[in-house]
């Protein structure tokens, strides 16, 4: 996997069929049809503070709208190097449009502490960019290369019952819904359900994901 400067980093978590670990190669930055994922710097300093700051956009997310860009550079000094953070840690992967340098969002990996090869997803999109299909466009490529390339056993996410747009936008990406459990989340000043999604690297080879179409993107 790359270095935030783009070259090339073998990672140790590729598994070959008989349970093997191999060096997986992933490369940023990585494109998609209409946009390019890449490690988060300082550039997208402005562009990444102020749609955290967004109220409609923070209603489901962990952080507040008085997020500051103190807060974005803190974040950003304490990003992995790779594609992939250490256990139990989280990597926000920027994704900006392919011809020109505007952040739509971002998209984001947890490795999940004690269970090898498994991977929890997060996404943020700036307003302007939600609706049309972007999320997901990031997303399925990120899925991918968890798959494809990383070698990961297991993709999960977790979203707020009530968020109904990120419930669409996992259904497209081919999670199934594991479950929900009901008022198990004290957030925001209020118990909340939460919604666990999934997909297993053996339903990811053998599904058909849809084509990209314009949809609420989870928030």
């Amino acid at each position: 996997m790359p270095n935030a400067e783009g070259r090339d980093v073998a990672a140790p978590h590729g598994r070959t069929e008989d349970g093997g670990s191999v060096p997986v190669v992933i490369r940023f930055p990585i494109p998609t049809e209409r946009f390019v994922l890449s490690v988060l710097s300082a550039a997208d300093r402005l562009a990444f503070t102020a749609y955290r700051r967004d109220p409609d956009v923070v209603r489901f997310q962990s952080w507040t709208s008085d997020w500051s860009g103190a807060d974005t550079d803190a974040l950003i000094a304490d990003q992995p190097a790779g594609l992939l953070p250490g256990s139990g840690d989280w990597l926000q992967i920027a994704v900006h449009e392919r011809d020109a340098p505007s952040l739509v969002g971002d998209v984001a990996v947890h490795a999940v502490a004690d269970q090898p090869d498994t991977y929890e997803l997060g996404v943020t999109l700036a307003p302007r960019w939600q609706g049309i299909g972007a999320g997901q466009e990031a997303l399925r490529r990120l899925i991918d290369g968890l798959f494809l390339e990383q070698g990961a056993h297991r993709v999960i996410a977790m979203t707020d019952a009530r968020n109904i747009a990120a419930a669409r936008l996992f259904r497209r990406l081919g999670l199934r819904h594991e479950g929900r459990a009901v008022d198990a989340d004290w957030f925001k000043g209020e118990w909340t359900s939460v919604d666990t999604w999934a997909i297993l690297r053996e339903e990811h080879g053998r599904r058909s994901l849809p084509s990209t179409m314009p949809d609420n993107d989870g928030q």
